[in-house]
C-alpha cells in the first residue's frame, strides 16, 4: 500500500523543539509512532495528527494554522476521569499494607506502580544491593524483588554501578498521577 506524502513546514524551528521538548518532558516513556505524530502536528499548532492531515491532503497546510492562539504555551486540560480511572488501577495493584500484589499487565500501570515503589525509596543516599532487595521485598507481595529492581533502574528512576553494588534514587518530579495514588495508598 503506498503512502501518502504530507507536507512539513515550519517557520521557527525553536518553537517547534520547544513544544517537542514540552511534550516529551511530560511523558514517563517513549512516545509511540501515533503519539510522535500527534505530538509534531501539535507543535505546528495543529489539534491532532489527524487535524494535520485533512489540512494537508486539502492543501491547506499552513506553517501555523491559528496564529492567534498559542498552543505551546497552553498547557491542555487533564482528563480527569482518564486520571481517576488510572488511579483506581492503580491503586487496585496494591494491598492495605501498601504492598504490590502483582505486576500490572499495562505498561503504563507497570510504570505508576514503579514511581509508587521509587517514593519509598530513600533519597539522596546510596544502597547496596542487599538494602535494595530487602526494602523492595517488604514492597511487593508477589516475590519477585529483582524484576522491580531491573525495572527501577532500566526506566532510570533508579541508578547503579556497572558491578551492580552501589543503588542510589534519581531525584526527578514524578507525574501528577502519583500525588493522588499515595494518597489513596496511605
Amino acid at each position: 500500500m503506498s503512502r501518502t506524502l504530507l507536507p512539513f513546514h515550519t517557520d521557527d524551528m525553536a518553537a517547534l523543539a520547544r513544544a517537542l521538548r514540552k511534550q516529551l518532558t511530560e511523558r514517563t516513556g517513549a512516545p509511540t509512532h501515533l503519539e510522535m505524530l500527534n505530538m509534531l502536528a501539535r507543535a505546528l499548532g495543529y489539534r491532532n495528527f489527524q487535524a494535520f492531515r485533512t489540512r494537508a491532503e486539502t492543501g491547506a497546510v499552513a506553517a501555523n494554522p491559528q496564529p492567534e492562539a498559542a498552543p505551546v504555551a497552553e498547557k491542555p486540560l487533564p482528563d480527569r476521569r482518564r486520571e481517576q480511572e488510572q488511579v483506581e488501577r492503580l491503586v487496585r495493584c496494591f494491598d492495605s499494607q501498601g504492598r504490590l500484589l502483582r505486576w500490572p499487565s499495562r505498561r503504563t500501570d507497570q510504570l505508576h506502580a514503579l514511581w509508587v515503589l521509587w517514593s519509598r525509596m530513600p533519597a539522596r543516599r546510596d544502597l547496596s544491593e542487599r538494602e535494595v532487595n530487602d526494602r523492595l521485598k517488604a514492597l511487593n507481595a508477589f516475590q519477585d524483588h529483582a524484576i522491580l529492581r531491573r525495572e527501577l533502574c532500566g526506566n532510570r528512576l533508579m541508578w547503579r554501578t556497572p558491578d551492580g553494588r552501589t543503588y542510589r534514587r534519581i531525584e526527578q518530579p514524578p507525574p501528577p498521577i502519583l500525588t493522588e495514588a499515595l494518597k489513596r495508598l496511605g
